[in-house]
């Protein structure tokens, strides 16, 4: 007899073995009973992921598992968050129950390592498979990482190596070759990206502004400018590319897809000049790289500069939905 919502869920989700001391109630109720940090904000955001969209239909189901939690947790971190709670809400084709398990196993592998507790959701049978999953974490009052705190003279840095990511899907669209000793590290950074929590924590009371580029660099830090009211200067020859993106693309087209390839993940975040040697003291002890790339200006938009001075001509800045 096929599985019924109800038991998918008992089966999948429900019987989780994390239990946080903030949730009193947790799956199996028409809603979850959660203990707000005392004086703490709430932070809350959501993503979805939707077949053949964001994700191939053939996707590894365990890294899709990972996927979806780790950009909402990169949501969170480029707030500044720390990370509690989560909601899922899963519309599949059919009860693959092969498919499930090691989509637990990604989700679940990623929120035991950071203590997120799967607190409901929702399992319907519809035409596509569709990942939704809402994130809450918390942050001091104040200290929250935000895109309206940039100022002019603020230095620009980004985490990680941006464009690895970008270049996975020109791969899988016949765009790029990548070497065979390339090829695992590349589709990891796509397939399982890593959320930029403990960098966002350690950015409280150091950054003026924060974003994590999910639809690609410049247009993300478009976003800051945007809502601080400022521009920025990006100098492109110091972007940090990986060896392996440097050996797949020639250098321009390298640089075009750290800026505009998406799907990084990474934190982009301003910085006054007077913290920028305690962030850079800070971020030596990182797991991942932390590179200034450039300084806000009091001049709108957003200027790519080489070396020398001259204009970088990028053709577009990002993913757009509905573009």
């Amino acid at each position: 007899m096929p599985a019924s919502e109800f038991s998918l869920i008992d089966r999948y989700f429900a019987a989780h073995g994390l239990h946080r001391a903030d949730v009193a109630l947790g799956i199996g109720d028409d809603c979850a009973l959660l203990v707000p940090h005392p004086g703490q904000q709430l932070v809350v955001t959501m993503d979805t992921l939707v077949a053949n969209v964001h994700f191939f239909a053939n996707a590894d189901p365990e890294g899709l598992g990972h996927k979806a939690l780790a950009v909402n947790l990169s949501d969170l971190a480029a707030m500044g968050a720390t990370p509690a709670w989560a909601t899922l809400a899963l519309t599949l084709p059919r009860a693959d129950e092969d498919w499930l398990e090691r989509f637990c196993r990604g989700l679940f592998a990623l929120a035991d390592r950071y203590q997120v507790q799967l607190v409901g959701g929702d399992t319907t049978h519809g035409p596509v498979t569709t990942i939704t999953i809402q994130a809450h974490g918390f942050v001091p009052p104040g200290l929250a990482l935000r895109r309206d705190g940039a100022q002019p003279g603020d230095s620009i840095y980004i985490t990680g190596t941006p464009g690895d990511a970008g270049l996975a899907l020109a791969a899988a669209f016949g765009k790029a070759n990548i070497a065979a000793d390339d090829h695992a590290y590349i589709q990891g950074r796509l397939d399982r990206p890593e959320p930029r929590l403990a960098q966002g924590v350690a950015l409280r009371g150091i950054a003026s502004a924060a974003v994590d580029t999910s639809d690609g660099l410049a247009q993300d830090l478009g976003h800051i400018l945007e809502r601080s009211r400022v521009g920025a200067r990006v100098e492109v020859d110091r972007l940090p590319l990986s060896p392996a993106l440097i050996a797949s693309l020639d250098r321009d087209a390298a640089i075009i897809t750290a800026l505009a390839g998406g799907d990084d993940y990474e934190l982009c975040f301003a910085v006054p000049l007077e913290r920028a040697g305690q962030l850079e003291g800070m971020a030596a002890d990182w797991e991942c790289r932390c590179t200034h790339i450039g300084v806000i200006t009091a001049e709108p938009g957003l200027q790519l500069v080489r070396a020398d001075g001259s204009a970088f001509r990028l053709e577009r800045s990002g993913y757009d939905h509905f573009g």
